[in-house]
């Protein structure tokens, strides 16, 4: 089959590569749809070193099932799915406990990271273990179910983020999944929402997906101006969706006395932390990964408009136009925000 194949560091191939193997509990799913993510140019120039050559990356991906293992009964050929990103194990004490999102043998689709490879999207077809894969309603697109995963990132941590119907919440940074929280803040409750960013494209686009206020973070005092919004209290809950040192303050300062901020973003390995700030406010911290079985919500949010992922999506592409958007995308590309590649398109 095709695939698109990182050979070598900054090197993408549209080439032949071996059918995946389908086992016992796999499903085989006919790829129509996989999102470019961040994470995949940081992986194409050998940055995060986790996706060490050859491989196929891609794991935000939608399809059909076009085969199953033996154990797999009730995902008939031509069932309309996604999957999550992430492969967990089922038998370690965090899978039991009903936290897989933090598997002490976790795999992730598209990562070559040492310690295992696994194969992910890029390519005509992918096998996926049946507890990963979700079926999905005919009214959503392919190129809308690739991002399933992306939001069920946002979903997740509004769900861990202590936020109540009335609160005011601060996004700080505007980009892919800063967008998709917006949204997902919203629908877990918050009534008023602000976001942050340095880009007014992007502040335009959290305006038009329903942010009440936008800021531009070099232009304005930001918690300043969020005490203002707030009758001087500061906003309930941020969520930081850059993970740098500026903007975790930002967000740290934007909160009032006994707010929460939900850290998102993980660009630096390690950041300076207001620490007085945090100790004599009363601010509690608390970090997000991934999902965590939100993929069902995460669909019928989507299929029902109140997550829309439509002006995110600013070019689709077939496989082979794959080695020069990745070479366009490392390069920067201000216009692009999601580019989605289908691979069954000629």
């Amino acid at each position: 089959m095709k695939a698109l194949l990182l050979t070598e560091y900054k090197k993408m191939e549209v080439t032949d590569v071996d059918e995946p193997e389908v086992g016992a509990d796999d499903v085989l799913v006919q790829v129509e749809a996989c999102g470019i993510c961040g994470s995949d140019i940081h992986g194409y120039d050998g940055s995060t070193g986790r996706r060490i050559p050859p491989l196929v990356m891609g794991h935000e991906a939608a399809g059909i099932v076009v085969a199953t293992g033996d154990n797999v009964t009730d995902m008939p050929n031509g069932t309309r799915v996604t999957f999550d990103s992430m492969v967990s194990c089922g038998q370690c004490h965090f899978c039991r406990q009903g936290d897989g999102n933090l598997c002490d043998n976790r795999m992730v689709l598209g990562v070559s990271c040492g310690e295992y490879r696994r194969h992910g999207a890029f390519a005509e077809r992918i096998s996926v273990p049946r507890w990963i894969v979700y079926t999905l309603p005919d009214s959503l697109p392919f190129e809308h179910a690739a991002l399933v995963e992306a939001v069920s990132v946002a979903v997740h941590a509004a769900a861990v983020t202590p936020v109540q119907l009335g609160d005011t919440a601060v996004v700080v940074g505007a980009g892919m999944i800063g967008l998709l929280a917006v949204q997902a803040i919203r629908a877990a409750g918050a009534t008023q929402v602000i976001a942050v960013d340095l880009n007014d494209k992007r502040l335009a686009a959290a305006k038009e997906l329903g942010a009440d206020h936008v800021l531009r973070g070099d232009l304005v005092d930001v918690p300043a101006a969020v005490r203002e919004l707030t009758e001087g209290r500061g906003a309930d809950v941020a969520l930081e969706v850059v993970g740098a040192t500026p903007t975790i303050k930002t967000a740290i300062e934007s909160v009032r006395k006994g707010g929460s901020v939900t850290l998102i973003g993980n660009v630096a390995p390690t950041i300076e932390l207001p620490l007085q700030s945090v100790v004599t406010r009363e601010i509690r911290l608390q970090g997000t990964c991934g999902c965590n079985g939100e993929y069902p919500q995460c669909i019928d949010l989507m299929n029902r408009g109140i997550i829309n992922v439509a002006p995110l999506i600013t070019s689709m592409i077939g496989l082979a136009d794959g080695p020069q958007w990745f070479e366009r995308l490392h390069a920067g590309d201000p216009d692009q925000m999601k580019v989605v590649i289908q691979p069954q398109k000629a």
